[in-house]
């Protein structure tokens, strides 16, 4: 094992930093001789594997270079040639569509092209309690009676015997969870992640797959001589989606975000104008807040409240309407964070009892809201780094949420336990599933999904390590700086946002912000000296750490970002960890 970076083996947080190895370091000394970039942007690029011929594309992706072909895709064709179909001949449109950002997000995005064909769509998504996730018969024969074509998104592949109920209407499912070895009775099954597609285009999540469609069949009717609906007025909503569904932020995922950004930055889209208003996001938005501030309040409807919420916003071109939509979504939000925060103490301090030296952490409950369950789930993978299963019950059976880390495959894991039958229903991706288990059954299908987990290596990492891409001093920190760092993103999922450390720093002054955060200001001692902020920092060893050192030296890791308040704009680290050098 390397020597840990700049010998901190356990800091504030109890995690062992590790800088970049040696390869790295070449492959980034290569790049700023090539592109004569700053070492800390060109770290950056080299672990994300950017040769130096192709820095400059990297740092402007273009849609155009990054788009695939959408007939890649199995099915794509007879889709968007039965799309097409339907509205030419004026028939009847159903969505039915998952009750979570993407799910939200690609009904949009339908809704939003079907408006542009002059043509409406039933929105159909289900309520999360009583009928749960995906189609189920009786919504969609009930569909099939009045509808011609119904359309299935973030949703459907394993959904046989609801689409067979469908009978008398087409059905056609855009989905990217991990599919089986059969596929249901659709007209068409459009998804990355069938058994019998080459997964490169996995990363995307089904907002990106509808897309795709809605580019097939702008082609499509450009071979009719006529013009489709604008489709790059739509990703901002393909961007929302990407990121509040941790789709890995690569390919072309990442000019999905970039560009929907720069969409939703010009606030054409009422729904999301409101919303952020609602939020009080006062800048041009980020990935950031695609993931952290927005993403969870369109949830929120789907999750404790009208399960359509987020759908009809997104779609939304009343201003009044959408006002009064974000308000309710906003307040939902909130009443979501006190469940939640509720679910999440009662799950931690279970895990913790039963102990976390196997391959799984999980947690189950009576009573747990079925809403909250997925984020406690998040909450728990953070805390003891390894894949993390929270199960809410009722009666005789319970449902449950897992979230995963990265190189363990938990939707497959999944999987296999419906196959084997130790679950009555299960499905999702590499990152993140749920399921439905008989309650005389959960420790048994635990013990085998632990079994399983532990094959891929999970519960084998040791003490969670803080990656960092390299060391900066503050004379370096400009906004010139944080632009060309921004310029290599966007970070998410599969990216993670650059992060140095800042070492020997001394702790000019700090202050408690409310009962939870800090602000504090450090000195090379060479006259150059920057802001810090660390948000909850008081809810860890960090804020302590960090107050008793006033005057004192300390390694500081962060990520760098521009504050802006007052009118003014400053280069501030946000702080992540921080630890004592040795032999202080």
């Amino acid at each position: 094992m390397e020597a840990a970076f700049l010998g901190v083996e356990s800091s504030a947080l109890g995690r062992r930093w590790v800088g970049p190895d040696p390869l790295r370091a070449r492959q980034a000394e290569a790049l700023v001789q090539a592109t004569r970039l700053p070492p800390s942007v060109c770290s950056v690029l080299a672990r994300a594997g950017v040769e130096p011929d192709g820095a400059l594309a990297y740092l402007s992706p273009a849609l155009r270079d990054l788009l695939p072909d959408p007939r890649s895709l199995r099915d794509m064709e007879q889709a968007a040639a039965r799309l097409l179909e339907a509205v030419v001949a004026r028939e009847k449109i159903a969505i039915f569509a998952d009750y979570d950002v993407d799910g939200g997000a690609s009904a949009a995005l339908l809704m939003c092209w079907l408006r542009g064909m002059g043509q409406q769509a039933t929105l159909y998504i289900p309520d999360r309690i009583e009928e749960g996730y995906g189609p189920n018969a009786p919504a969609m024969r009930a569909l099939a009676q009045s509808h011609d074509l119904i359309l299935c998104v973030d949703c459907g592949t394993l959904s046989h015997e609801p689409i067979a109920a469908a009978a008398g209407a087409d059905v056609i499912v855009l989905d990217h969870h991990l599919g089986a070895e059969t596929l249901p009775p659709a007209l068409a099954v459009v998804n990355p992640n069938r058994q019998d597609e080459s997964g490169d285009l996995g990363h995307l999540c089904a907002a990106g797959v509808v897309f795709l469609m809605l580019v097939e069949a702008n082609r499509q009717l450009r071979g009719r001589d006529r013009q489709g609906p604008d489709l790059m007025a739509l990703l901002d909503l393909v961007a929302l989606a990407t990121v509040a569904d941790v789709a890995p932020l690569i390919g072309v995922n990442r000019a999905f975000v970039r560009q929907g950004l720069k969409v939703m930055a010009m606030r054409q889209r009422v729904g999301l104008r409101a919303l952020a208003d609602v939020a009080r996001l006062e800048t041009a938005p980020s990935a950031y807040h695609l993931g952290f501030v927005l993403g969870p309040r369109v949830n929120a409807g789907g999750r404790i409240g009208a399960a359509d919420l987020g759908a009809r916003l997104l779609a939304c071109e009343d201003p009044q309407e959408a006002e009064a939509l974000a308000a309710r979504l906003d307040q939902l939000n909130s009443e979501r964070r006190e469940i939640e925060s509720a679910v999440r103490a009662a799950a931690l301090s279970q895990a913790e009892t039963r102990g976390a030296e196997g391959a799984l952490v999980w947690a189950a409950g009576d009573g747990w809201h079925p809403g909250v369950i997925g984020i406690a789930a998040a909450r728990l993978k953070e805390a003891m780094n390894r894949p993390a299963i929270v199960i809410g019950l009722e009666g005789a059976q319970g449902k449950g949420s897992g979230r995963s880390v990265p190189g363990v495959d938990l939707g497959a894991a999944i999987h296999r336990l419906v196959q084997e039958g130790l679950l009555e229903k299960g499905g999702g991706h590499r990152m993140a599933a749920g399921l439905t288990v008989a309650r005389d059954k959960l420790d048994a299908a635990m013990a085998r999904l632990d079994a399983l987990l532990a094959q891929q290596g999970a519960g084998q990492t040791g003490m969670r390590a803080l990656h960092l891409d390299g060391v900066l001093m503050p004379t370096a920190a400009s906004a010139d700086l944080v632009a060309q760092l921004d310029a290599a993103g966007p970070f998410g999922a599969s990216a993670p946002a650059p992060r140095f450390a800042f070492p020997d720093m001394r702790i000019q002054s700090i202050r408690r912000m409310g009962e939870t955060h800090l602000r504090a200001r450090f000195t090379d001692g060479q006259g150059a000296a920057l802001e810090a902020i660390a948000f909850g920092a008081f809810d860890s060893a960090l804020g302590p750490l960090i107050a008793g050192a006033q005057g004192q030296r300390l390694h500081l890791a962060g990520k760098l970002e521009i504050n802006q308040w007052g009118g003014r704009s400053t280069v501030q680290l946000r702080l992540d960890d921080a630890a004592r050098p040795a032999g202080v």
